[in-house]
């Protein structure tokens, strides 16, 4: 199925390009979350009538993007949970648990937002965490998880 995208998505285009992609991806992922529009020739006149707005709309989520990334880089976040005398956590530290400790700081960050590639944390240490805030924008973030007495 061929659509525009209405945002830039990562591994796939920036904003304007028309892509083919699978119809699945289509249909339950881009479609429904707004970042593209089927490839008629209705939605692309529709598209080139607002790409000016588009345009703009992107460029604040970017510089919004960077004001946060800011702020937030070098940032250090101490997380505490439950451990045994070796060191391993009675459960783990995920995504959600460092997005609540980000946001007790004060940060605007989702769940979503930060990446642990290799899983949650189940050991006590000082972990480097990437926040991506936008497509283009991360932020360098240090976690370091403790034990609870």
């Amino acid at each position: 199925m061929q659509v525009i995208l209405m945002d830039k998505v990562v591994n796939l285009g920036n904003l304007g390009d028309v892509v083919k992609v699978k119809d699945g991806y289509a249909r339950n992922f881009l479609i429904p979350t707004g970042r593209a529009r089927r490839a008629t020739q209705a939605n692309m006149e529709a598209f080139a009538a607002q790409k000016a707005e588009l345009e703009r709309i992107a460029a604040e989520k970017l510089a919004d993007a960077q004001r946060r990334a800011e702020k937030l880089e070098g940032t250090s976040v101490t997380v505490r949970q439950k451990a045994g005398v070796d060191g391993r956590l009675f459960g783990s530290i995920t995504n959600a648990d460092i997005a609540d400790a980000l946001k007790a700081q004060g940060h605007e960050v989702a769940k979503a937002e930060v990446r642990l590639p290799e899983g949650p944390f189940k050991a006590i240490g000082e972990y480097p965490v990437v926040v991506a805030l936008h497509t283009d924008v991360t932020a360098n973030v240090t976690v370091v998880v403790a034990g609870e007495q």
